[in-house]
């Protein structure tokens, strides 16, 4: 009797530990996301949810990662950066996320950041400014080129088409604000003068003014634009309106099809420095992003029936990076995952080749820019 007992007991002792050792087993990884999904920054965060939701059911189809299945923790911080620490503090505190994927852009990324330092979560921004990842910061990350990236590869194609006084206009925002200090910096640097320098707000809706001003002042020989989102659309339908002849610049900022869309004809003849997805199929064969970039196109516009757009590539690029991170690491251990993502050498990805390290937490040189323009409604690949 005492020996059925001890069996019994034995019995539903084992059942309870496998019960519970097989509930860890399919604990799934917590991917966390604050994005810019409504608002004026939609733009570049509808496209970044619709990206992580497309590739955390693929990856769940295929079997997840380690042996277990990712759960997609997001919030709408409606292009409002103080929402987005709340909604960080969320991520962290009641979703208990291993790992977060966005803000969209650097204001949303800027109040999240001391967040996710004081937790100790990695961070994959999508944020363009420099100052997201300088000074490094030990859990932040970022994977869009940045603003002083943008201004040297533009100020470079200025240069080769003998333009060297330009005209400056820039949006009051995180990135704009860190874009018109870059470029500043970088303008001195390179030879370029600024003879005109005005901003306009991100709620903007008529930036005639400012354009009338630089359309009045002596000597511009181009117009570079600093923003993000529908404000760059605007003051290129304004520079059509008010006949500006002169070249007209754009950064990262806009490289969505949904630009041309807004901007219209008034975008033909804008060149801007961009990563390889919005030329895709005009890649030659032998480049090593071909292949990443068309699976990307294919997978997104074959779900959501819509041009994709490089806002989403970096969706793609920060959860890819830190998938590979943690499988590399053969854990979803905070610290070794975060060190894993540090790591990272050689990692082809939409927005270029990745090769960060202990001081860069970017990881992408000039090389993984293309410079563009818009002829007759589509990207045109100049270099």
């Amino acid at each position: 009797m005492v020996k059925h007992s001890l069996r019994k007991t034995l019995a539903v002792a084992a059942l309870a530990i496998g019960t519970s050792l097989s509930a860890y087993a399919a604990d799934p990884i917590r991917i966390g996301a604050v994005l810019s999904v409504t608002g004026p920054a939609a733009f570049l965060g509808d496209p970044q949810l619709k990206t992580l939701q497309l590739y955390v059911e693929k990856i769940n189809k295929e079997g997840g990662i380690l042996g277990r299945q990712l759960q997609l923790f997001h919030y709408d911080d409606g292009s409002d950066a103080a929402k987005a620490n709340g909604f960080a503090k969320r991520l962290v505190d009641d979703d208990k996320v291993d790992v977060i994927v966005g803000g969209s852009n650097t204001g949303s990324t800027m109040s999240m950041i001391p967040v996710v330092e004081k937790a100790e979560v990695p961070f994959m921004s999508m944020g363009g400014a420099v100052v997201v990842v300088e000074p490094v910061k030990k859990w932040v990350f970022k994977t869009p080129h940045t603003d002083r990236m943008a201004a040297e590869k533009i100020f470079d194609d200025m240069k080769k088409r003998g333009l060297t006084k330009v005209a400056l206009l820039s949006e009051t925002s995180g990135f704009g604000a860190s874009g018109k200090k870059e470029s500043e910096i970088m303008a001195a640097k390179m030879g370029i003068t600024f003879v005109a320098n005005e901003t306009y707000g991100p709620k903007d809706t008529d930036m005639t003014p400012q354009l009338t001003k630089i359309k009045n002042t002596a000597g511009v020989q181009a117009v570079l634009v600093f923003g993000f989102g529908q404000g760059p659309a605007i003051v290129t339908k304004n520079y059509k309106q008010l006949g500006i002849a002169l070249p007209l610049y754009h950064t990262h900022g806009v490289a969505s099809e949904e630009f041309i869309k807004l901007a219209g004809t008034a975008a033909e003849g804008a060149r801007l420095p961009s990563p390889a997805l919005l030329v895709a199929e005009k890649l030659a064969a032998s480049d090593p992003q071909k292949g990443v970039v068309m699976a990307y196109r294919k997978a997104y516009m074959d779900r959501f029936k819509e041009d994709v757009s490089t806002f989403g590539g970096y969706g793609y690029d920060g959860l890819m990076i830190a998938l590979d991170a943690m499988k590399r690491a053969g854990s979803t251990d905070k610290k070794k995952v975060r060190d894993a993502i540090e790591a990272t050498k050689g990692y082809i990805g939409t927005t270029g080749k990745f090769n960060m390290s202990l001081t860069d937490h970017m990881g992408l040189d000039q090389s993984a820019f293309r410079m563009l323009e818009i002829k007759n409604g589509d990207w045109v690949l100049l270099n």
